[in-house]
């Protein structure tokens, strides 16, 4: 099977709280495989469009589970690696009771923060037409040299690069060490995906998430930076913006609740309802349905409704893989939303 897309990135454990409520005050939890770029790996072969993955796991029965999880999931281990001498990741998931959740991390030197620079080589590279990467391995290690790395190299071959800076305070050394690493990894890159606060967190300014997505594109220029910016905006949806560079149109106004302006390649759409049970992973969710609907031709406007869609869905479950649609259950739910 040809594989044109590659993640790369985390993957860990999360555990998952029995009930709602402060970490101190839960007792009971159920293991779970998580991390960003991995849910956004598999949540990609749940829409047919399986990439490849790098991600450095412990050698050890945690990791063992997880490179079982990604297999059975129908990804290629050619690039998950197993580290002799480091643990897995953990993370303890809380969250109230709309679901919104906090993590803690025990990350002290694990396997995924030695992910070496150069280990997915050129001729891959050549072979790609994407690649995505994640923020959190930008927090220390090795691993922010690799992913750094990876970004300058899959730009010079050619390849479409996406970020989320996925902003985790706990695990940076300051607000000023994410915001200039977070630059860094901007000017590699076509594609963001982010929230309002991590935006603002990067050191972008703007009165509305669209004048802040706006300032994210006047970062960058005709040679270097994002030509394109997806802000979420949990249950009010997401919006997207796209400069002269980007290779897709807008798209109409649609029956599902698009908002398009073609002027300024701008779209908006408030998003799915759904009986959200657990919203860990929906943003990895929303980046896989991008990079899906625009692997697939769409218009902004269609991608930005994939996307949506998938990232509801995959609220409806505990846990970040658990919910993750197939393609088929993703255009079903578009097909039924009613004319307005």
């Amino acid at each position: 099977m040809t594989h044109d897309v590659l993640v790369a990135g985390e993957t860990l454990i999360d555990f998952l709280p029995e009930r709602p409520g402060s970490l101190e005050d839960v007792s009971g939890f159920d293991r779970r495989p998580g991390g960003a770029p991995a849910n956004v790996a598999v949540a990609l072969a749940r829409l047919e469009h399986a990439p490849l993955f790098w991600t450095r796991v412990g050698d050890d029965p945690f990791g063992r589970y997880l490179e079982s999880t990604l297999s059975d999931a129908g990804l290629p281990t050619k690039f998950v690696e197993r580290d002799p001498d480091a643990k897995t990741t953990l993370a303890f998931v809380t969250h109230d009771e709309s679901g919104d959740r906090e993590f803690t991390f025990y990350r002290d030197d694990t396997a995924d923060t030695r992910l070496d620079p150069g280990r997915v080589d050129d001729a891959t590279l050549a072979d790609l037409e994407w690649v995505h990467v994640g923020g959190v391995t930008l927090a220390g290690g090795s691993s922010r040299e690799a992913t750094l790395d990876l970004l300058e190299r899959a730009s010079t071959a050619g390849c479409t690069t996406s970020f989320d800076p996925n902003f985790r305070p706990e695990l940076w050394a300051d607000a000023e060490t994410f915001a200039r690493v977070g630059r860094e990894a901007l000017a590699a890159v076509d594609v963001c995906k982010a929230t309002v606060e991590e935006l603002e967190a990067l050191g972008f300014a703007g009165d509305s998430p669209d004048a802040l997505a706006r300032a994210v594109l006047e970062y960058g220029d005709d040679e270097a930076g994002p030509h394109t910016v997806f802000v979420t905006r949990g249950s009010e949806g997401a919006l997207a913006v796209a400069s002269a560079a980007a290779l897709w149109d807008s798209g109409p106004e649609s029956k599902l609740g698009t908002k398009s302006n073609p002027e300024s390649n701008e779209v908006a759409h408030g998003g799915f309802e759904a009986d959200a049970v657990d919203t860990t992973g929906a943003g990895d969710a929303f980046v896989a349905g991008v990079i899906a609907a625009l692997r697939d031709g769409r218009s902004l406007a269609g991608t930005l409704e994939f996307a949506n869609a998938v990232a509801a869905t995959a609220t409806t479950d505990a846990g970040a893989m658990a919910a993750l649609p197939t393609r088929d259950a993703v255009e079903s739910m578009l097909e039924d939303v009613p004319d307005s």
